[in-house]
């Protein structure tokens, strides 16, 4: 049900029980119209102005002061709002604020909620924790007057916001004058193969060191944090030959390599049969000291048996002398009594004779006997007597 239903019987329905002949039992929702109205005597009062009569005589002056009391109100609100939104701002963490007031440098403000004067104060953020990155490249001149194109990639953040809003107009647009400089600067310092191959990771290394320097001197406020040299290539109309001189460098290093791993096999077996001869040649050493010292320990020892029996020391060192000698000969000399020439036996020969026909009419155990170069005595005797007859015979016909 509406608050004032229509028909004229004035049966408002007021919550509060109040107004225009209503009854203060009645329970029903506020009036729009008249709490608005009220809301703007209040104002009225507040600023120094009446409040509205409801009496016929002056209601039109009442309610245009009163409208116009509401609307100065209204925006004294409204500005007031606005002067405390823009009081308070926030500083993220991977922000710096840097607080102007009436132009001139006044702090940095940290991460946080900050207070500044609306109107007076003007706040500038910066990021300063991440990684920004700017890209340069540009065909220049080495040392050797070659013509080399380069591609560049810098990485850096903000380390002072201050210098970074205030000391130059456009910090990238210096950092990319910067990077151009200390580019051209280490190309011209550098030959075209140190540029191309070995000398690229020097090269970068150069550029930063140097272009940190170039930001520091014009206060820029930038830190650099990485260079990285992408590409460097020679003019197109000479990338071919160049291709092939670093064809001929890859070959060329890959035979150093080959023969490093050779001389990494070689040296240490060289060094191994080396270590090997002197070990051998210490032993060697070692054994003859120790056998000259046996054996002049035994010349000792037989010089005092030979003081106390020269006769018959000698005898014993004559026959083991030819014992010694005659054990490694398989010849056999006969002196014999009835001529004066001496008779050579050829024993080896004599030895096989033998041992083939025995080793023919033996069973498996003889010939085993054999294959370990056993010999029957008693034939070889026999076979020595007749040899024996036989030349004295010979040399008897002779002689008559």
């Amino acid at each position: 049900m509406a608050w004032n239903e229509p028909g004229g019987n004035r049966n408002d329905n007021d919550p509060w029980g109040t107004g225009g002949g209503r009854r203060g039992d009645d329970q029903g929702p506020p009036d729009l119209d008249e709490a608005l109205k009220k809301g703007i005597e209040k104002l009225n009062k507040m600023l120094g102005g009446k409040g509205s009569r409801n009496d016929g005589g002056g209601s039109g002056s009442s309610g245009s002061s009163g409208g116009f009391g509401a609307v100065l109100a209204l925006g004294f609100l409204l500005f007031l709002g606005y002067v405390i939104y823009q009081s308070f701002y926030t500083v993220d963490e991977q922000e710096r604020a840097v607080v102007l007031r009436f132009g001139e440098f006044n702090r940095t403000e940290e991460p946080g909620l900050r207070f500044k004067v609306p109107l007076i104060d003007d706040v500038t953020k910066v990021l300063v924790t991440n990684v920004r990155t700017a890209e340069s490249s540009g065909q220049m001149l080495t040392q050797d007057e070659n013509l080399v194109t380069v591609d560049l990639q810098v990485q850096y953040r903000v380390e002072d916001a201050k210098a970074y809003v205030l000391n130059v107009r456009d910090s990238n647009q210096a950092l990319a004058f910067a990077t151009d400089s200390a580019l051209r600067h280490e190309v011209g310092s550098s030959s075209l193969d140190d540029v191309l191959t070995e000398g690229r990771a020097e090269l970068a290394v150069r550029v930063e060191q140097r272009l940190q320097r170039f930001l520091q001197e014009y206060g820029t406020g930038l830190q650099i944090v990485r260079v990285n040299v992408e590409s460097t290539q020679p003019p197109p109309a000479v990338q071919d030959a160049f291709r092939e001189v670093q064809r001929a460098r890859e070959d060329e290093q890959r035979v150093k390599e080959e023969a490093e791993t050779y001389r990494n096999k070689v040296v240490p077996e060289a060094r191994g049969q080396a270590q090997r001869m002197i070990e051998e040649a210490n032993a060697y050493k070692q054994e003859a000291i120790e056998r000259a010292r046996g054996e002049s320990a035994r010349f000792t020892e037989l010089l005092s048996v030979y003081k106390r029996a020269p006769e018959v020391t000698r005898e014993r060192l004559y026959l083991q002398a030819l014992e010694s000698v005659l054990s490694n000969s398989s010849k056999i000399f006969v002196d014999t009594e009835s001529s004066g020439n001496m008779m050579y036996l050829p024993l080896d020969r004599l030895t096989q004779g033998a041992s083939l026909p025995r080793s023919s009419r033996s069973g498996d155990s003889q010939s085993s006997g054999d294959r370990n170069g056993d010999v029957d005595i008693q034939e070889l005797t026999e076979q020595v007597i007749r040899e024996l007859r036989s030349r004295q015979e010979t040399n008897g016909r002779r002689s008559r």
